[in-house]
């Protein structure tokens, strides 16, 4: 699996152009928890533009017997259930399908489970590398047959070090913070460069708008000066505050110039 340290900004590369489409297939037990989210507000205003498309398989069709089982007690004992490796492959083909139907381009297939790679604002970015379709597996029980992952599976990635019922989640997690990195998703990409973990590593700094004042509360007053360049110092001096009050295991980072440089 290759990582990016890479920004991406509009005048970088996405394998297309700035119209881009990422095609997305999520192969689920609970389509109707996604389909909702990804078809509103910005996601929404996406799928509409054609800049995402994606497609929701439910795992139950791909099983045989007139239960529609997918999953079976694990080898040697154990908690729970485990997902089928056969129910899993179909379904994961029948994705490989719908993909070859809208692009040319081989697809990632991504395994969400806590067990993968944490996903950063810096990490997310290798996901976009070339704008490779993507097949989101959303695990469910106590998890996949590993034989499915050996077969099928090129990466396994994590929204953090706890565990979720399901894959379900973490997939809209993933989606939400990729579409946002796409240029044309947003109205404004300064939107997502100026964005929390995107200049330096920093927090993005407070921000304030109408009424001007609010229970004793006045807006800062280099806010409403019109100098900009006041108004960069005071929001860069915020960031690096905020960042090493809140996160200062982020204020340690190496990777993060100081004032100074």
């Amino acid at each position: 699996m290759k990582s990016s340290s890479k920004q991406l900004s509009e005048k970088q590369d996405l394998g297309t152009t700035a119209s881009a489409t990422l095609d997305v297939v999520v192969i689920t037990l609970f389509p109707d928890v996604l389909t909702p989210y990804l078809n509103s507000s910005i996601v929404g205003r996406a799928v509409k533009s054609g800049q995402f498309r994606f497609h929701a398989l439910q795992l139950r069709d791909f099983s045989l017997d007139k239960h529609r089982t997918v999953d079976s007690a694990p080898y040697g004992g154990g908690e729970g259930m485990v997902l089928r490796v056969d129910v899993l492959h179909r379904a994961w083909a029948r994705a490989c399908e719908i993909i070859a139907e809208k692009s040319t381009l081989k697809p990632r297939t991504v395994l969400l489970s806590p067990q993968g790679r944490l996903l950063t604002q810096e990490s997310s970015q290798s996901l976009l590398e070339g704008m490779r379709p993507l097949i989101l597996v959303c695990g469910h029980y106590e998890g996949v047959d590993e034989r499915f992952i050996d077969l099928c599976v090129d990466e396994e990635w994590s929204v953090g070090d706890y565990v979720l019922t399901g894959g379900e989640l973490p997939a809209l997690v993933i989606l939400d913070c990729l579409l946002r990195q796409v240029p044309g998703v947003l109205g404004n990409f300064d939107s997502f460069t100026s964005d929390s973990f995107q200049k330096d590593g920093l927090l993005k700094y407070p921000q304030y708008t109408r009424p001007e004042t609010f229970e004793g509360h006045d807006v800062p007053d280099v806010l409403k000066s019109g100098n900009h360049g006041k108004v960069e110092k005071w929001r860069r001096l915020q960031s690096e505050e905020r960042t090493a009050r809140k996160r200062p295991d982020l204020a340690r980072s190496p990777k993060r110039p100081s004032r100074d440089d």
